[in-house]
């Protein structure tokens, strides 16, 4: 299922050759670690493919290598597609953002009309372990909510759909607490 991604190696030299600063690289790897931490854990109770994840992690940023707006998704989907990333990367790089961002939010944004919401539990993973990093450490995903009040709003619907993120992810991890 794994087999037309790139190595780890070449996911980071991809970031390289695309620009992105040593912070960013690094912000990647850690969300990497934690993005394969989960995977594996879940992997004991569904399919998860955790080699995808781990790739789809490293590359989720490859944007903000031109932009460290919102918008580093759509700029890092077009990286992947002239890359020749398999639409499974793509996907991830698109759908990290927040708990996802609308078709009609992309609209106002001036973004490509369609939803950027992360659908596979693959594109959740990556989602989630990044608003689990701060830089290249782990943060409470208290503290990411926190500053998403401050930047948005505390009514605004992208941190309703990033705690929804929280409670499922929470949910399936706990889940596995229970399990005999």
């Amino acid at each position: 299922m794994s087999e037309d991604l790139p190595s780890e190696q070449e996911a980071i030299a991809m970031l390289r050759k695309s620009g992105c600063n040593p912070n960013v690289i690094r912000h990647s790897k850690a969300v990497a670690k934690i993005s394969v931490e989960i995977a594996k854990e879940l992997d004991r109770k569904m399919d998860v493919d955790v080699n995808l994840i781990k790739v789809g992690a490293l590359l989720h940023d490859i944007g903000r290598s031109n932009t460290h707006s919102a918008e580093h998704a759509v700029v890092g989907a077009e990286i992947a597609r002239s890359l020749g990333l398999p639409l499974r990367i793509i996907s991830i790089i698109e759908r990290h953002i927040g708990g996802g961002i609308t078709r009609k939010e992309a609209k106002e944004l001036g973004w490509p009309a369609k939803s950027y919401m992360p659908k596979t539990i693959e594109e959740k993973i990556v989602a989630y372990a990044d608003k689990l990093i701060e830089g290249s450490k782990r943060v409470p995903i208290d503290r990411t909510i926190k500053s998403f009040e401050e930047k948005l709003g505390s009514e605004h619907a992208a941190i309703r759909r990033l705690e929804r993120l929280h409670r499922e992810m929470s949910s399936l991890l706990s889940d596995l607490e229970k399990a005999p």
